[in-house]
């Protein structure tokens, strides 16, 4: 497995990461030992860098990545972040970036994850009623004091961003990155990464399963699968974004891999600098994106893609109306 440079002064981490989102909750029933299968087997095929959330379960993805490493904790780097406020119940309560929280929440996911310290710690979401140089400066002494060894942040903007970084070195952007939500390129996330010295972390670099080309119609997703949902999964946008992903599996075809391979590659031929986290619950897929991080695209190619899925071809928003509110614009 080839490896990246996560930021500047960032820990060297595998070229892909593992989500493990899916593995506690969200798209549908969940298998808790196939779950550690699926770790395990990203351990042996050299993926080193696994994310995760409070959130996630919710509090039970900690765990279950917790008990999945135990005894190969030298061999990870491990991502979680706090800032989306749940309750035991599962309902969301909005976020939280107050000092007193950010502490609280990383000495639970530190038990949680039976570790003594967090390789990666991000701020899930931005507060807007917090200042951010308060909530990073908390982040701080959380890594003076040995808990936590780099800090970062997801779905902020670039404003708040350059904010942070005069407060405490930031490592790592978190945001949603692929060839169907390309904001990053447009709201100049990238371009400040590469300025600040931060790496970029796309999460759902297959977009949430849909240019792998495996989802047809929406029977194919669980009842209490949230992608139901969302906009883009909506019955009126479904068959369009659908029919772009067609022109990609052309492409794959032509390419002798599979259409979420070529995604993949293409979020990775995007720079050196960018360390996809695509998640999965099944070790064929798993095996799949790791045979991704051997293709090398060609400029011809890359052209084909472009004119293929043209920037912003993706019909309805990431998330609903709801969540969207809480990104940081």
């Amino acid at each position: 497995m080839k490896r990246r440079q996560l930021g500047r002064l960032g820990p060297e981490v595998s070229c892909i990461g593992l989500g493990c989102m899916g593995m506690s909750e969200f798209y549908g029933p969940t298998d808790e030992q196939r779950a550690m299968d699926v770790i395990h087997r990203a351990l042996s095929a050299g993926i080193n860098f696994f994310d995760t959330a409070d959130m996630y379960g919710p509090f039970t993805n900690e765990v279950l990545l917790g008990k999945a490493l135990a005894g190969h904790r030298h061999e990870a780097v491990i991502a979680t972040k706090f800032g989306i406020v749940r309750d035991p119940q599962g309902g969301f309560n909005g976020v939280c970036g107050r000092p007193e929280y950010v502490k609280a929440c990383c000495d639970a996911s530190l038990k949680r994850l039976g570790t003594d310290h967090i390789d990666l710690y991000y701020q899930h979401r931005v507060d807007p009623a917090v200042p951010i140089e308060d909530t990073v400066g908390t982040m701080g002494e959380l890594v003076a004091a040995g808990k936590v060894r780099f800090i970062g942040l997801s779905e902020a903007s670039v404003a708040t961003l350059r904010r942070a970084c005069r407060e405490h070195p930031v490592t790592a952007l978190q945001s949603e990155y692929s060839l169907w939500s390309r904001e990053p390129e447009d709201g100049g996330h990238l371009a400040a990464c590469r300025e600040l010295g931060i790496g970029f972390v796309p999460y759902s670099p297959l977009g949430r399963g849909f240019l792998s080309g495996a989802i047809r119609s929406l029977d194919d997703l669980a009842p209490d699968d949230f992608r139901r949902l969302t906009p883009r999964f909506s019955a009126e946008n479904f068959p369009l974004n659908l029919a772009v992903v067609e022109r990609l599996e052309t492409l794959a075809a032509a390419r002798g891999c599979t259409p979420a391979q070529l995604a993949l590659a293409w979020v990775l031929s995007r720079g050196d600098d960018l360390v996809p986290i695509p998640g999965t619950t099944k070790p064929a897929r798993l095996d799949e994106n790791v045979a991704a991080t051997e293709i090398v695209l060609t400029p011809a190619e890359l052209a084909a893609i472009e004119d293929a899925a043209p920037k912003g071809f993706a019909q309805g928003e990431r998330y609903d109306a709801t969540r969207m509110t809480m990104m940081n614009r």
